[in-house]
């Protein structure tokens, strides 16, 4: 077990690079088991997600090599297996995506019940509705595993009740080697859809529409491996963007795709912050206080919900009452608790959240409840005034690399230690 010890109170400043996004890569990697020949995945972040996803890959008789830190060959022609135990499954929350990656290969797939960040009920009922409509047939669920099965997947028009990036995502692997045409409306729009759509066309799929609301996808019988390059991670530079304005620091953020950041943009415009774009970089800084603001989170291009606990530290530090409303998950209001430790003023009322701000937020023990809360105390402890300690990092490390690294390149005061050594350091 390891802790983040963040003495806070130092302004952010300087460069840092973006990594590959965390929720582009695992949808990319159980998608090369569509592939007939060997796949080069570039850009790869280096995260505890990764890493699980690797190695379900390796599990099922995948050939995996690492080539350096974020490049990664696969070669899935040798594949021995359809199932992906629930000891791994449980891990993280992608794992599902291996339901429509090998029913599409095998005609068959059983995966364990995914796991990952706990905020709320978060139900595969639209995944399941897609796969039926192309013709499987779904088991009942036995011993937390899900098995699909389906001699041959046939094209069909598939309306998803609500936007879901998980149920496009999982329907496009099942339907681009099905017989015939799919369809899917009320898509998620999501840049990491784009990004499984276009690596999916570059082994020879035909998939059109993806951005929009329509997905068009013509059935193919074969595909091919592929050099491919994961997009920049959003949400970790929306990260940065707001580490650097909780801090009043003056940071650039490279490798990023300026469009991908529009909505988080916007609303620290409106908070007083000042953002300047470049080409693939982008540059944050703060020099006055804080400006209320209401933030409501939506599928994309709305305010993403990955970065609502992060856009928290900042409601809570400014000026005047703000308003934060998440109606994408149920319970993702959680970690207001741990953040109340640290002085923030705030009232929880089902899927809305008020904000008092406060001049400054104080230090105090915390623990990361899940992947994007538990960024969000780093940003409070960088913000506040005295020594943090924040348990449970190992949410953290599911979806950002090189955290601890890159905030000390920027000035933070933060280190990663074990959580005995922590111990025998206080009884010494």
């Amino acid at each position: 077990m390891e802790k983040y010890c963040v003495s806070g109170g130092h302004r952010l400043t300087g460069a840092v690079e973006i990594s590959g996004a965390k929720n582009a890569a695992v949808a990319v990697l159980p998608a090369t088991i569509l592939a007939e020949g060997l796949c080069r995945i570039e850009n790869v972040p280096n995260i505890e997600d990764v890493a699980t996803t690797l190695e379900i890959l390796a599990s099922l008789g995948a050939e995996v090599r690492r080539i350096n830190k974020n490049t990664v060959e696969i070669d899935t022609r040798h594949l021995h297996s359809h199932v992906v135990p629930h000891d791994l499954a449980r891990h993280m929350r992608a794992s599902y995506y291996f339901l429509g990656a090998l029913l599409s290969r095998f005609g068959a797939s059983r995966v364990g019940m995914p796991g990952g960040c706990n905020f709320g009920v978060r139900p595969i009922d639209q995944h399941l509705k897609g796969f039926t409509a192309l013709g499987a047939t779904v088991s009942p669920m036995e011993n937390g595993m899900i098995e699909v099965l389906a001699p041959r997947l046939m094209g069909n028009s598939i309306y998803l009740d609500k936007i879901t990036v998980g149920a496009t995502v999982n329907i496009m692997l099942a339907a681009v080697k099905a017989r015939g045409n799919t369809v899917i409306e009320n898509a998620a729009k999501e840049p990491h859809v784009v990004d499984l759509a276009i690596f999916l066309n570059s082994m020879g799929a035909e998939v059109s529409g993806a951005g929009t609301d329509v997905i068009k996808i013509r059935g193919v019988e074969k595909m091919y491996g592929a050099t491919y390059s994961i997009i920049p991670d959003q949400i970790e530079a929306g990260t940065y963007m707001a580490a650097a304005a909780a801090t009043g620091g003056d940071i650039v953020i490279k490798n990023i795709i300026p469009k991908h950041l529009e909505s988080i943009t916007a609303k620290l415009e409106e908070m007083g912050v000042g953002v300047e774009e470049y080409d693939d970089s982008i540059r944050v800084w703060r020099d006055c206080p804080l400006k209320h603001c209401n933030v409501k989170t939506m599928p994309h291009p709305g305010f993403p919900t990955d970065m609502q606990p992060q856009i928290s530290v900042l409601l809570a530090n400014a000026d005047g009452t703000s308003i934060l409303t998440d109606d994408v998950w149920d319970n993702r209001f959680r970690y207001l608790d741990e953040m109340r430790r640290m002085g923030v003023q705030v009232q929880v009322d089902g899927k809305v959240a008020v904000f008092q701000g406060v001049e400054q937020l104080a230090a105090a023990p915390v623990k990361a409840l899940d992947l994007r809360a538990g960024v969000a105390m780093v940003i409070a402890a960088l913000a506040a005034r005295g020594d943090t300690e924040i348990e449970d990092v190992h949410h953290i490390e599911r979806g950002y690399e090189d955290l601890v690294v890159k905030l000390a390149g920027l000035g933070a005061d933060i280190r990663r230690v074990e959580v005995m050594e922590t111990a025998r350091s206080l009884s010494s």
